[in-house]
């Protein structure tokens, strides 16, 4: 592989006097800087021409994987594909040069997008009211949670300060519960991978009056339909505490069932994973928390700006082009594709809960364990075949957790090109062990020390030159 092209950190392609610009001659005259914003030595930067620059950061970026290079089936994300036509109306100059300080009188137009976009989701989520200024999911969360509160204190029940969180729940809900002053019970799963009500039963027995709320996602985490949420919104309910619903798994509901008529009172939504734009790298993110009637007045003032205003847009878009005879395609299509590649690979994969799943699903490992092959193992051989590895060691219960979750968009054929390779991975394991578990071979950067890279990591190139020295 060329390192030119592909290994080296701009820095390292440096040349000393080399330059890729030009100023325009000083018509200002010279200024003495204060002494205290004065560097004390020379700035470390690269020095280089301009297609050296052009070249670099061009095959940079084409070493980065996206939905729209190749099949993502990252479990639990949902990163589906982003028609291009929500970007285009995302990009028009009309929306995107919006300042967040204008007066609402000259804004009446995107005001009426959100609008009609909480009405949207009102009627798919069976929910009254929407606020839109949570700028991701855990925002989101911990916008419900402090909703919940406010409601809980409004009729002065102080007591409340506990919250009740599934064993396969997301780690966001308990980080975002303790964040907002709770403390996190914990109830287990089943052996089919749903709530074990008996024990939540005795959780609500022994301490009813102080819970708060419970949180629940809907597929599981496994991608199970928690099919007694009814009776789990009844006995919460009737201990004082509302329901909670996180909507990261939103994707499998639409057209099938929504959440308000199951019984939550409080969710949020994941705009940027159920709706189009797909997220990474830290953003973009938008998620809406919407309420049951009644609820509207406890929601917080987490921002003075509506969050993430081009998702919205995308989300909008997403939405009327599917409209309502369409969108109700989306929950069946993914709960399809999951169930046709875990039926695909279960002979080779281990399967621990072998029932009919949603939009997601979750192997622990291979098979054959005597082959020594882990999960990170086939995810990193993944790489070579050219597809982004799934979720692994998520979720938890689970010793070599991998989680795919295709979403409706795939098709067969790419199911198909995904179901071989995995296969294949699966036959490499008895046959060739080793090429396994060295993989990846044929991408830019080889396997690294996932642990020495978290504890110490090199973070900028005078450290590593400082290193090296």
């Amino acid at each position: 592989m060329n390192r030119t092209l592909y290994g080296n950190l701009i820095f390292e392609l440096s040349k000393d006097g080399r330059r890729g610009y030009s100023l325009p001659i000083n018509q200002f005259g010279d200024f003495e800087l204060p002494a205290e914003l004065r560097r004390g030595e020379d700035a470390c930067l690269p020095e280089c021409d301009e297609l050296t620059v052009v070249r670099h950061y061009t095959n940079l970026s084409n070493n980065n994987f996206g939905v729209d290079t190749g099949f993502y089936p990252l479990g639990s994300c949902t990163m589906k594909y982003n028609p291009k036509i929500n970007e285009e109306v995302a990009a028009m100059p009309q929306f995107q040069s919006i300042h967040p300080e204008q007066p609402a009188e000259t804004t009446k137009g995107a005001l009426a997008l959100i609008e009609c976009l909480e009405h949207a989701l009102c009627q798919l989520t069976g929910l009254a009211h929407f606020t839109f200024k949570p700028y991701a999911g855990a925002h989101g969360e911990l916008t419900g949670l402090m909703t919940i509160d406010n409601y809980h204190r409004s009729r002065g029940d102080v007591s409340r300060k506990k919250v009740i969180v599934p064993d396969s729940a997301h780690g966001t809900n308990p980080a975002s519960a303790a964040v907002c002053g709770y403390e996190v019970v914990e109830v287990k799963s089943l052996a089919d991978g749903t709530v074990d009500v008996d024990d939540l039963r005795r959780v609500v027995d022994e301490q009813g009056p102080e819970i708060a709320a419970m949180m629940m996602t809907n597929p599981n985490t496994l991608g199970l339909f928690e099919y007694r949420i009814p009776e789990i919104a009844e006995m919460i309910h009737g201990c004082g505490g509302l329901m909670y619903y996180d909507g990261a798994n939103l994707n499998p509901m639409l057209g099938a069932c929504r959440p308000g008529d199951m019984g939550f009172d409080v969710m949020h939504i994941n705009l940027h994973k159920t709706f189009s734009t797909p997220h990474g790298g830290g953003g973009p993110g938008s998620g809406p928390v919407g309420v049951r009637e009644g609820l509207q007045e406890f929601l917080p003032f987490v921002s003075p700006y509506n969050g993430n205003y081009a998702v919205m847009m995308k989300a909008y878009a997403y939405i009327l082009s599917l409209g309502k005879e369409h969108i109700g395609m989306v929950g069946p299509l993914a709960t399809l594709n999951a169930n046709y590649v875990k039926e695909s690979l279960k002979d080779v994969y281990e399967l621990p809960i072998d029932s009919l799943c949603c939009h997601e699903f979750v192997f622990d490992g291979l098979k054959d364990k005597s082959t020594g092959v882990t999960t990170m193992d086939v995810a990193k051989r993944l790489l070579d075949y050219g597809y982004h590895a799934p979720t692994i060691y998520f979720p938890l219960l689970f010793h070599e957790s991998l989680m795919i979750e295709p979403t409706e968009n795939e098709s067969k054929e790419t199911l198909d090109g995904f179901v071989e390779v995995m296969r294949k991975i699966a036959e490499e394991a008895i046959n060739d062990p080793d090429t396994v578990k060295t993989a990846p071979h044929d991408t830019p950067i080889g396997r690294v020390d996932d642990v020495l890279a978290a504890k110490h990591p090199v973070l900028t190139f005078k450290q590593l030159r400082d290193e090296q020295d």
